[in-house]
């Protein structure tokens, strides 16, 4: 009978929806960085999200206001995850300072101590440990997997994300970040 889709076909269909409903509300990005990155034609806002440190104090994305934030979503049980940490940890140590940090975010609901275990395990010396037991940071920001990493401008807005794991002390990624921070704190208010 014309019109009536097969159960084969259902998935099918509703893949391609699924594709059009976002290809027409996703802007494209306005530049292509290194690894994938995507740089957005004008920061984005995005929610505001609550967490904590690891000595158990709540913080919120705003408490970073006045730097440049790589904010990277992981979990220690995710293994493309595991293995761009001590990537993130050297471009801390690299760049990490008054106009710029690597906030990598746990969504790892057994807590900090994993965390703080998973550091010692791999030597992680630069990176704070961050939580979100809850697991709501994820998908308030939008990310469609772990990890997801966004860079957010001085005043929180989001100028770029990259999905998926990444090698974050290369020259290239350094660079670009670099002229990323750099420029960007040139056009702050």
């Amino acid at each position: 009978m014309p019109g009536k889709l097969t159960a084969t076909q259902w998935p099918v269909a509703a893949f391609l929806i699924a594709m059009t409903s976002v290809a027409a509300i996703a802007a494209p990005p306005e530049g292509l960085g290194p690894q994938g990155f995507l740089l957005w034609d004008s920061p984005r806002d995005i929610a505001e999200i609550n967490f904590e440190d690891g000595t158990g104090s709540a913080l919120a994305l705003s408490d970073f206001a006045g730097k440049m934030i790589l904010l990277n979503i992981w979990a220690t049980w995710c293994g493309p995850c595991r293995e761009e940490m001590p990537t993130l940890d050297a471009l801390q140590a690299e760049l990490g300072g008054p106009d710029f940090k690597v906030v990598a975010l746990s969504i790892d609901r057994k807590g900090i101590d994993v965390v703080n275990g998973f550091y010692q395990e791999v030597g992680i010396e630069h990176l704070v440990p961050y939580i979100d037991r809850t697991g709501m940071a994820s998908a308030n920001l939008r990310a469609v997997g772990i990890p997801t990493t966004l860079l957010l401008d001085r005043q929180g807005k989001e100028i770029g994300r990259l999905v998926g794991e990444a090698e974050w002390d290369t020259p290239e990624m350094i660079e670009f970040l670099t002229e990323t921070v750099y420029t960007t704190k040139e056009e702050a208010p």
